[in-house]
């Protein structure tokens, strides 16, 4: 995200001090939700819509799409802010919750995470981490997901290499890699855009060495670490020397190529099965290569946030998703659409056995939750400083920058960022 974005946005929440939106008391409380789904997913959710109106007279939940791609979700609620029109829920990516959480016009959902009857504590340690920030429950989780390795068994068994076990080390992945490398295959992939979906595949291992993304105060970069720099020139090597690693420079042709037998194992999370399993590809999913037997991974909780148009509405809109969020609808708009379920006891479910049974070794991801164990730092820059090291690791990758020099980079330019952000 652009820092002139995320100016924008700050000046339209801040300033922001009543949507315009009209609540009639003497009718039904009428609740905006946009919900940024298309397709099978919308369909899922304007049902479970449906059936929440007319179990609830006194509510009408609007489900609308609000915009087609989630990335613009965050520009098109500013605009609706700006205009004294905003929704009362959106779908909001996690990484954009220390923004949010300056805003008076987001509502605090505090209160109703707390109320025992919610069930806090049924949700992940790291779906809790990213919608908690600064003693603000800015939102409920809409959707949670983690980072493993799925492979196609049919170019490991080709290659006569064995299937990844779960004390596995990059070590192990590398040399993988470098044997499925063969007759126009891959060993694996890495997307180099320098977004966050550069980034985020970095972080575990700088986590599993006991690293940390930023210092304690998260006012400087402490991601620059001889282990951080000596995991990034073990993908620099594999990249440039062993010639094992598909470059994606547009973060969009990996999963086609894996699909088609032309990639051997990708990171990547849950949301990929489905389009394998159409493909009918023979794969497996192991967890993360690990450093000394920690394989620490990261996830990417996307949450629903409510805004404040009157007290009516925010608190039925808090209702609708702690009714949204319960192990029964969980089952419906998670499990059903190929997503881990959102909170503990969904598991405890029948739905979550045939999901099991529809997703094979789909509960490799989902056991893998509980190696979630920190959420990205909840800092404002954090969208710009992820920036810099997406440069960073895409100049190792691409132009073979030594990793030494392009964390330094990216370190410097992170305090820079950290010092004017305060």
């Amino acid at each position: 995200m652009k820092r002139s974005v995320v100016l924008l946005l700050l000046a339209a929440l801040l300033a922001g001090c009543g949507s315009g939106a009209k609540d009639d008391a003497s009718g039904p409380v009428e609740i905006v939700w946009w919900h940024g789904q298309v397709e099978n997913q919308a369909k899922v959710l304007e049902k479970l819509t449906a059936d929440y109106n007319a179990a609830h007279p006194d509510v009408k939940v609007v489900a609308a799409v609000g915009t087609t791609n989630v990335d613009d979700m965050l520009q098109k609620v500013q605009a609706a802010l700006a205009g004294g029109k905003a929704p009362d829920i959106a779908y909001m990516y996690g990484s954009w919750m220390p923004h949010l959480a300056k805003s008076p016009q987001v509502y605090d959902l505090a209160a109703t995470v707390k109320d025992p009857a919610f069930g806090w504590e049924d949700f992940w340690p790291s779906e809790r981490a990213v919608a908690e920030v600064d003693g603000k429950v800015v939102g409920i989780p809409a959707v949670v997901d983690n980072l493993g390795v799925i492979y196609n068994k049919k170019l490991f068994d080709a290659a006569g290499v064995p299937y990844p076990s779960a004390d596995w080390t990059w070590d192990d992945f590398r040399a993988a890699s470098a044997k499925l490398t063969r007759d126009g295959v891959y060993g694996t992939a890495y997307p180099v855009t320098g977004g966050e979906d550069t980034v985020w595949r970095f972080w575990p291992q700088l986590w599993q060495q006991g690293g940390s993304i930023l210092s304690q105060d998260g006012k400087k970069a402490a991601f620059n670490t001889p282990q951080a720099v000596q995991a990034l020139d073990l993908w620099g090597a594999m990249a440039r020397q062993d010639k094992s690693v598909y470059l994606d420079q547009n973060g969009e042709k990996f999963l086609p190529l894996f699909q088609s037998g032309k990639i051997g194992m990708i990171v990547a999370g849950p949301w990929a099965l489905l389009d394998v399993i159409e493909h009918k590809v023979s794969y497996g999913v192991q967890v993360l290569p690990g450093y000394a037997g920690n394989h620490e991974t990261v996830a990417g909780p996307d949450n629903w946030v409510v805004f404040d148009n009157g007290d009516r509405r925010a608190k039925a809109a808090a209702a609708f998703l702690t009714w949204l969020t319960r192990p029964e609808q969980d089952a419906r708009w998670s499990l059903g659409l190929g997503n881990l379920p959102l909170r503990k006891a969904t598991m405890a479910l029948p739905a979550y056995k045939k999901f099991t049974e529809d997703f094979p070794e789909v509960n490799v991801f989902t056991d893998n939750l509980d190696n979630a164990k920190q959420a990205r730092p909840a800092v404002q820059a954090y969208p710009e400083l992820s920036e810099k090291v997406g440069d960073a690791v895409a100049s190792v990758l691409v132009g073979g920058t030594p990793a030494a020099e392009a964390l330094a980079t990216a370190a410097r330019e992170t305090d820079r960022i950290l010092e004017k952000s305060r």
